[in-house]
C-alpha cells in the first residue's frame, strides 16, 4: 500500500501535468525518482517518515547548493534552487518554532538522562523521528551540545 505522502505526490504530479506547470512537475518527478531509487536499492516500500527523511535531505542539498552558487556569484542558479526548496517544503510538515524546539530538546535530555556530550547520541535518537523534516538536525545537534556543556 502506498503511503499517503506518495499518493499526494502522485496526485500533485497529475495536477501539474494538467496545468502544464513544468517547474513543479520537474521537482515532483525528482522527488518521486529519489523515493523510487531508495525503494529499489533497499528492496522495501518506504513509509511517510522515510519519505520525509528523503525530502529533508533534498532540501539540505539545495541549501548547500544555494550557498555555493551565492559564493560563485550565480544568483540565477541560487534562485532556481530556492524555488525547488519551496516546492519540496510543501510536502514537509510545518517547521517547529524555537520555543517548541527548546521544549522538545529539554524533554529529550530529561528522558534520556544525558548529562554530558558523550551521551548526545541518546538525545538525538529520541528526537530524530519527531523532528524529521521539521527542524535542521545540524542546528539541533549544536543546541544539544551547548546544553550538555560540550
Amino acid at each position: 500500500m502506498a503511503s499517503t505522502l506518495q499518493q499526494r505526490l502522485t496526485d500533485d504530479m497529475k495536477t501539474a501535468m494538467r496545468s502544464k506547470d513544468a517547474h513543479r512537475l520537474g521537482v515532483i518527478r525528482l522527488i518521486r525518482a529519489a523515493i523510487k531509487q531508495r525503494e529499489v536499492d533497499e528492496r522495501i516500500e518506504l513509509d511517510d517518515s522515510q519519505i520525509l527523511a528523503i525530502l529533508d535531505k533534498m532540501n539540505k542539498q539545495r541549501r548547500d547548493s544555494i550557498e555555493q552558487y551565492t559564493k560563485g556569484d550565480r544568483p540565477e542558479l541560487a534562485e532556481k534552487e530556492q524555488a525547488e526548496i519551496e516546492i519540496i517544503s510543501h510536502y514537509l510538515p510545518p517547521a517547529l518554532s524555537e520555543a517548541e524546539l527548546e521544549t522538545m530538546i529539554s524533554e529529550a535530555i530529561t528522558t534520556s538522562g544525558a548529562s554530558s556530550a558523550k551521551e548526545m547520541g541518546k538525545v538525538i535518537g529520541l528526537l530524530k523521528n519527531k523532528l524529521q523534516g521539521r527542524a535542521d538536525m545540524g542546528a539541533v545537534s549544536a543546541q544539544i551540545k551547548a546544553r550538555l556543556g560540550a
